[in-house]
């Protein structure tokens, strides 16, 4: 890997070609993931590609992970650390890393996560062969455990690895509003188009709904069919926090989705807004988060009359109902998949 900040009259000639190929930019927020950190950086440091950067940002950990992270560096001293003595979020974290990145296209990476060898190469060809407005290349992963076992694919795929099912792709808005199709970990994403819209928003506690919406408005996302990342699934992540009654989860997504409404502009977009927001009503309600869920509520009058059930959710929600236990005993037994998503 070549540090950014070389002189360029200090390198070797073989190295003058590589600046023909753009640079990436791999921003790797951590917390509390000593245990994974480490895997996290090497996959970045293997990959095949020249021309990338590796910012890493421990957000406040008091596990050593900071720890790890600087031992690593004593063998890769071209990476930027930035360390936080306290978590400032995951969002400011990430554009802390921003303001330094250097390169065309962005990667957002977990530290529990890890990147296959030729994923940036792969993805950056891609990306140049593209015409038109295109911010996001997307592409399918592998989920694991915290032991590294391969727990199945994002998207199903074929005995030749391809999806089985047609990827959303070219103008995604409506899509993502619909649902959660974006394995988040597998985006490179345009800098210029980051820093257009002002990173990623502070005051929220995540961080892939509010890009998607804000960005696929005005851009245009592309599928690359590989698997390209391994997705570690842990447990206390943010998608499964979601149903814990004092998660700021919800409150985030309450505020992504009136941006979402201002932004819509069809009947059919509107329509996928109304579904998500009906969603959300269940979660907030199961979550004891009651006057939450009546905002919901608020926002979808603005769509549609809401229907029976959530006539009956926003109903029961008055009354404060502990429902919260009961439903996560529920999730033990009958896992619900992706509606235990944050998205």
């Amino acid at each position: 890997m070549v540090s950014v900040t070389g002189q360029v009259n200090s390198l070797p000639m073989g190295l003058y070609l590589n600046r023909i190929k753009p640079w990436v930019s791999v921003i790797c927020t951590s917390f509390n993931q000593q245990a994974y950190v480490e895997q996290a950086l090497q996959s970045v440091i293997e990959q095949d590609y020249p021309n990338v950067e590796l910012i890493v940002i421990d957000n406040g950990s008091t596990d050593g992970s900071a720890d790890r992270i600087a031992a690593f560096m004593q063998h890769h001293p071209s990476i930027q650390f930035i360390r936080n003595p306290v978590n400032v979020g995951l969002n400011r974290a990430f554009n802390q890393g921003l303001a330094l990145a250097g390169g065309r296209y962005v990667i957002d990476l977990s530290a529990d996560d890890v990147l296959l060898p030729s994923r940036i190469r792969k993805q950056v060809n891609f990306f140049e062969e593209l015409a038109g407005p295109y911010a996001v290349v997307f592409s399918n992963a592998t989920y694991i455990d915290p032991t590294g076992r391969d727990l199945g694919t994002h998207y199903a795929v074929d005995a030749n690895g391809n999806a089985l099912s047609a990827i959303p792709s070219g103008n995604v808005f409506r899509p993502i509003l619909e649902s959660y199709f974006i394995c988040t970990p597998t985006m490179m994403m345009r800098r210029d188009v980051l820093n257009e819209l002002g990173g990623y928003d502070e005051t929220l506690a995540y961080e892939d709904f509010d890009f998607w919406v804000r960005s696929a408005r005005l851009y245009q996302y592309a599928y690359l069919d590989e698997v390209l990342t391994l997705k570690r699934q842990c447990p206390g992540s943010l998608s499964a926090q979601v149903v814990l009654p004092d998660n700021t989860l919800l409150q985030s997504t309450l505020a992504v989705c009136y941006k979402a409404y201002d932004r819509c502009t069809t009947p059919d977009e509107y329509g996928a807004l109304a579904k998500r927001i009906r969603t959300f009503i269940r979660k907030a309600f199961y979550a004891e988060q009651f006057d939450l869920a009546l905002k919901f509520g608020d926002l979808l009058r603005h769509i549609e009359r809401p229907g029976f059930n959530s006539t009956l959710i926003l109903g029961l929600s008055r009354f404060h109902l502990p429902v919260n236990k009961i439903y996560q005993q529920y999730l033990k037994f009958y896992p619900v998949g992706q509606s235990a998503k944050l998205v």
